[in-house]
Order: structure tokens, then sequence, then C-alpha cells
């Protein structure tokens, strides 16, 4: 069984998140997309973040309907900074030999990978799955690999993947562009505007309900 890992802040979730995400289940015959709200953001520290419970409770409201997709609390219930190497370890754990595992995460990020926590060894625990965007040419995708580790992948351009040693694939892909931000719907609240059809109605009502984002 394959099973998609995809980690964030996800302050708020929203449809750019939700699309991404089928887009990727679709092509790589993935069975089960976990979302993993992050507890405290190595990357994200000067954001103003809403308390874990409500990302939470919106990504709940959010896949509540999507059968294939699911939420997990293991970083929120680990104390201090989220690190993925940590929460890929525990689902290798949790899972086993018998499911393939896909770490979901955009090319802004992985361009910044070099700056993780025990990056080195992301690459040897499964799969990476890169949300491209127009502009980034694959023949050129081989400058984003941080040159420390150069040497241990090899390209095949006729399935567009990088391999590694440890046979764990890099897949850059296009997903449909979906010109949403968590950062624009924060802003738009806090200017009062609206936010409809830019999230689920329920994570939208639920802001409202509870007054996030207003400063």
């Amino acid at each position: 069984m394959r099973v998609g890992l995809f980690g964030g802040t996800f302050n708020p979730v929203h449809w750019g998140h939700l699309r991404a995400a089928d887009e990727i289940r679709e092509m790589f015959s993935i069975k089960q997309v976990i979302f993993i709200p992050t507890n405290i953001s190595p990357h994200k520290e000067s954001q103003i973040i809403v308390s874990a419970e409500n990302r939470l409770k919106m990504l709940n409201y959010a896949v509540n309907s999507k059968p294939c997709f699911f939420t997990s609390d293991v970083e929120l219930k680990r104390p201090g900074k989220s690190y993925s190497v940590e929460t890929i370890s525990h689902f290798k754990h949790i899972f086993g030999k018998e499911v393939t595992l896909f770490f979901i995460l955009g090319i802004d990020a992985f361009l910044e990978i070099a700056s993780w926590k025990n990056y080195e060894e992301l690459f040897t625990l499964c799969n990476f799955i890169v949300m491209s965007r127009p502009g980034y040419e694959v023949k050129k995708l081989d400058q984003v690999i941080p040159a420390q580790l150069k040497a241990n992948f090899r390209y095949q351009p006729d399935v567009k993947r990088f391999i590694n040693n440890s046979k764990y694939y890099i897949y850059f892909i296009e997903i449909t562009p979906v010109d949403i931000s968590s950062c624009s719907i924060r802003t738009r609240v806090k200017e009062g505007s609206s936010i409809n059809h830019l999230l689920p109605e329920k994570v939208a009502s639920y802001i409202k309900e509870h007054k996030l984002y207003r400063d």
C-alpha cells in the first residue's frame, strides 16, 4: 500500500492544499494521504500561527468527507520544534515494510532542505514528491539537489525522477496551479474581506466562530 505524508502548518488549510493532495493521490495511486500539522515549525518562527488545537480541528473539518484523507497529531504531541526526519521515522515504524511512504512538499520548501535537521537521512527513509511550479524545468532540477548529496543520486529521464543509492526516489511534478495561500487568507480575514470559496465552508465558519486571524 502507498501512503502519502503531507506536512505543514496548515494555518489555515485551504482548497489549494486539498487539490494538490488529490492530484498526487491519483497520480501515484496513493491509498491514503495523511495531513500532519506541525507543532512549532523551525522555518516559520516569525509567523503568527494559531493554536495546534485550532489548526487540527480545521484540518479535520476539511478532510472529513474525503475517504482517502486523514489527519495525524503526531507532531503536535511532541514538545518543541517539529522535524520531518522524526515524523517519517515514526510512520516507518508504525506501518512497517508493507507500506511505501511518499513525503509530499512544495518546491520552495525543498530548496531549503539542506537547512533541515539530519536532511541527509531523509532520503534514506522514503520517497519524496516535490510539487513544482511552471518555470522549474525538469532538465534543470539536478540543480536543486544539495551539492553534498549529488553523488548519491542519478537522474532517470525516461520516468523523470531521481533515484537515491538507498533506492528511494525524488519526483518533481507540476500540479494544477491554485492561486490561494494561507497568508492571503489570513490577510483577508484581518481586513474583514470575504474568504468564501477559498477554503472549505466548515473551515471558514470555524474561523469566523472562533475569531481567528483577527489580529
